[in-house]
């Protein structure tokens, strides 16, 4: 399982890579050479929507996204086991629902066929590697409740340190 989990973190990794070197080399080609990748406006907006996706992957499965822990750090550690699992099943929800909303997304895309603006490229397979980044997310948050829920001590939180 944690192959798994090492594997979608590595996508997540490769697709920020990705995204800078796009971005990275548009910059230099425009800037010494006057000239542009074909189509690197859409590819660079593609890939970023790719990257969000697969980044709510790794990111929700660690818990490392953004968090407000007042009242989780006021908590005893039964209330802060009960409050990771609510939030992680709220999580789970959310997600869930834009998965299925995503993949309505691909399916229109690919029906109306659209396409890049310089190559003429379908757009739809971009939507489609996004949709699967989310896959990916409920699969990896499904795996965090249970392990919330049925092994605990898998995922202890350091305590806030107070700001001196």
């Amino acid at each position: 399982m944690d192959r798994f989990i090492d594997g979608i973190e590595l996508l997540a990794a490769i697709f920020v890579g990705l995204v800078a070197a796009d971005t990275f080399i548009s910059v230099l080609l425009r800037k010494f050479f006057s000239t542009s990748i074909p189509d690197s406006y859409d590819f660079g907006r593609l890939l970023l929507g790719i990257l969000i996706f697969w980044g709510i992957a790794a990111t929700s499965y660690r818990g490392t996204h953004i968090t407000v822990d007042l009242v989780w750090s006021a908590a005893s550690p039964t209330y802060q086991r009960l409050i990771d699992i609510f939030a992680t099943l709220v999580l789970l929800f959310v997600v869930t629902m834009q998965t299925a909303m995503l993949f309505d997304k691909v399916a229109q895309t690919r029906a109306d066929n659209v396409l890049t603006y310089d190559l003429h490229l379908p757009t739809w397979p971009f939507f489609a590697v996004a949709w699967a980044g989310d896959v990916s997310a409920v699969l990896l948050i499904a795996i965090r409740t249970w392990r919330l829920i049925f092994q605990p001590g898998s995922f202890n939180r350091a305590p806030l340190k107070p700001v001196e």
